[in-house]
């Protein structure tokens, strides 16, 4: 990718060919190849700036300026969309993802994944390489693209319980979280059987299906499938493909992917970081002192979010680019008054956290109290810049509306359509667990995964994880910004690896070693 230009740039040009790439960006959501740009003076003038970003010969996606040339977050951010249209360009509907890739899909994984297979009904083989080390892989086979495709995220997909049939055993090993998912969406084991019941090739899938629903604690599906067989005269051998000790979602009716995973992630994560965790002092061992010790450490604490909107051009951008004032590095005196709005918001935010805490101390159970107090918390942040009108108002009246990205996180925050099942899951967990450990790590972890905000999610997420501290008596913990490095790297492992040890150990270890020599001698205080 291009580096970026450190002077001010500013165009006919460039103003015409940003016209062009906004009507694109909003059309084919951030994703460009060439000839939708006609003009080579405009693709070149938006290529050097930094707005468009190359990703092969002839295509392109839509970046930041601000961004250097080993800056993933365009990338990771436009990959299912450019996949979506690469895919639709060269083959129409003449394709679909592998039954692998599209249960990923379905189950609503949010990790953009190194490869991702399409099986096409004619087309040579091909390795399309794409940046940061991930591909797309294209082979013919028109017996493997089935007839009722469906669409997801723009992708011509495989039906969930197709999809599950023709996995291979590695799957249930290899993404045991996705396999429960999609098992949990099949309402009844009859969706399987048409598949099941088509060849002679499909009885050890069906034997693993049927051992499948007996360990996630749905015997009659299983049983369902073994009859079904039972009248062609075919035993099954029942061989369960899970390698987990328990299940991680209890049969319930919720199919909401992104609820189903929230649950599995708790129920598979909390015994880890109840082993990471020490033991909670208690609240009865705390005194009117906690309030003063958290005070003691505001200073400490104000620091800025690590979550980023992503960037898209605006009208505003145009006209200033026209009139030959924007400045691809940014406005100093502009940045300055954001910073000094954004202090003063963390401040009034941080007074009303410390009320949410005075509740949980009088003993309030501590995940409704973070239901309630959140919106309040978030609106004290971003006030001072509502009223000076950088942030539009409308924006503390709810959760996002669009899509948002994390900066070089191979993690997608979820679709704004799952946000209110997703936190009502969320709350529900919160006030349900015992462990205020659990509650403060998941708490934490979840919120930030979720991202139901545009800004700020990093920042309200550490209120909700100090709140939830506070209810086991633990101190008010800073996370150090010498350490940031650590923490998005545990924050990573656990949103893009599945695990959540490495966090919960790096929450423990700050929890123990702050203090405000520590902090002078790092540079924080």
């Amino acid at each position: 990718m291009n580096s970026v230009p450190s002077k001010p740039k500013g165009s006919p040009t460039l103003a015409v060919a940003l016209k062009t790439l906004k009507r694109l960006q909003e059309k084919h959501s951030g994703v460009v190849e060439s000839s939708d740009i006609k003009s080579d003076e405009q693709r070149t003038a938006l290529v050097d700036t930094g707005f468009l970003r190359p990703v092969m010969k002839g295509w392109y996606i839509c970046g930041s300026p601000s961004d250097n040339d080993g800056d993933t977050t365009a990338w990771y951010a436009s990959f299912w969309a450019f996949v979506s249209g690469y895919l639709g360009k060269r083959f129409g509907k003449r394709y679909c993802l592998n039954p692998d890739a599209s249960l990923m899909l379905h189950t609503g994984n949010t990790t953009v994944p190194r490869q991702v297979t399409c099986v096409t009904i004619d087309s040579g083989t091909s390795k399309v390489d794409l940046p940061f080390d991930t591909s797309l892989l294209v082979y013919p086979d028109k017996n493997r693209v089935p007839v009722a495709r469906i669409e997801v995220r723009g992708l011509q997909v495989w039906p969930v319980a197709e999809a599950l049939c023709l996995v291979g055993p590695s799957f249930f090993v290899n993404n045991p979280r996705e396999a429960e998912i999609a098992l949990a969406t099949i309402r009844n084991a009859s969706e399987l059987l048409p598949t099941l019941l088509a060849g002679d090739k499909m009885v050890t899938a069906a034997g693993r299906l049927a051992a499948a629903f007996e360990f996630v604690k749905r015997p009659d599906e299983a049983e369902r499938i073994q009859k079904a067989f039972a009248k062609l005269r075919i035993t099954l051998k029942l061989v369960n493909p899970f390698d987990l000790a328990e299940p991680t979602i209890s049969p319930s009716k919720e199919h909401s992917p992104y609820v189903l995973r929230l649950r599995s992630m708790w129920a598979g994560w909390r015994q880890d970081v109840i082993n990471a965790f020490p033991p909670a002092p208690g609240l009865e061992s705390q005194s009117a002192g906690y309030l003063v010790q958290v005070e003691e450490r505001y200073v400490s604490d104000a620091y800025n979010s690590l979550s980023i909107e992503g960037y898209r051009v605006t009208d505003e951008l145009i006209e200033r680019v026209a009139r030959g004032d924007w400045n691809p590095d940014g406005d100093p005196e502009h940045d300055k008054a954001r910073d000094a709005l954004a202090a003063r918001g963390y401040y009034q935010a941080f007074q009303t956290v410390k009320e949410s805490i005075g509740k949980v101390l009088a003993k309030d159970n501590a995940g409704l109290v973070v239901k309630r107090d959140h919106h309040d918390w978030y609106a004290e942040l971003f006030g001072p810049s509502v009223t000076a009108g950088i942030v539009e108002a409308s924006q503390l009246a709810g959760y996002r509306r669009g899509p948002i990205f994390i900066r070089n996180s191979m993690h997608t925050p979820l679709p704004s359509e799952a946000l209110l099942d997703s936190l009502e899951a969320l709350w529900d967990m919160l006030e349900a667990e015992p462990e205020a450990c659990v509650r403060a790590v998941l708490g934490h972890h979840l919120f930030v995964f979720i991202h139901p905000y545009y800004d700020g999610n990093g920042r309200i997420g550490r209120f909700v994880m100090n709140t939830l501290l506070a209810s086991g008596g633990y101190p008010w913990t800073v996370i150090r910004m010498s350490r940031r490095d650590a923490y998005m790297k545990a924050l990573e492992a656990a949103s893009v690896k599945g695990q959540i040890t490495p966090l919960a150990e790096f929450i423990a270890q700050e929890m123990r070693e702050w203090s405000p020599e520590r902090e002078h001698k790092d540079g924080k205080a």
